[in-house]
């Protein structure tokens, strides 16, 4: 039985991967580290910033302190806010699936990215005030595909409503990347994907597929369970 539902942020809620992408590879530009687009999704999409430029300047054979990475995370944190605050793309369905979903459910958010981020986000799609919990980046210890986000969005969904008995294995993950699914999974929850960021076709372990949010209805949402 459905209890809750957890949305993923970047790619589910606003159009923002193209960005952090973007971002991510000029500041390794400076670095002399090449990342391609491919390289960035097929790797580096559901990390957090942290573990995103450790293992992109690690694989790249390259030597780096913490404060390396913590300039880094500081940088592309300060420049992702300056052009996100302009050119937020919120995605269809999001405002109208959040709405449904929460006259039924707890929600939360669970995301690898910082908490300042997803406020932005969340605050710039007007559904901030639906959800619940949030997880970021700084909640927990292992970024996507590991569980952590997702496991602690449910703990923390259940200490606040306790008369629900909410369990990993009747939570809905709502992902727009293939990392994201696997953390689902690893977390023993269904997952629907939307097709925002991955060709539908290789979203296909998830429970769902959809192009869009729109195509989403909370009766269906409920059968998967």
């Amino acid at each position: 039985m459905l209890k809750a539902v957890i949305f993923d942020c970047d790619g589910v809620i606003v159009d923002s991967e193209p960005l952090h992408m973007s971002l991510i590879q000029e500041l390794l530009r400076e670095k002399g580290v090449s990342v391609s687009k491919e390289e960035y999704l097929s790797s580096y999409l559901a990390m957090d910033d942290n573990s995103c430029f450790r293992q992109a300047l690690k694989d790249k054979g390259c030597v780096f302190t913490e404060a390396d990475i913590q300039k880094l995370i500081e940088t592309k944190t300060g420049l992702y806010k300056e052009k996100a605050s302009k050119n937020l793309v919120i995605l269809p369905g999001v405002v109208e699936i959040v709405m449904a979903l929460s006259q039924k459910f707890p929600l939360a958010v669970a995301s690898g990215a910082l908490r300042d981020e997803v406020d932005l986000m969340t605050e710039s799609a007007g559904v901030k005030q639906y959800f619940d919990v949030i997880v970021a980046a700084e909640d927990v210890e292992n970024s996507k595909p590991a569980p952590d986000a997702f496991l602690k969005a449910a703990a923390d969904l259940g200490k606040l409503f306790p008369d629900k008995n909410i369990q990993p294995d009747n939570c809905l993950v709502i992902e727009d990347s293939k990392h994201g699914i696997i953390s689902a999974q690893k977390a023993g929850m269904k997952c629907v994907a939307v097709g925002t960021t991955y060709p539908l076709e290789e979203l296909s372990s998830a429970d769902k597929v959809v192009p869009v949010l729109t195509a989403l209805k909370v009766s269906e949402l409920e059968k998967l369970f």
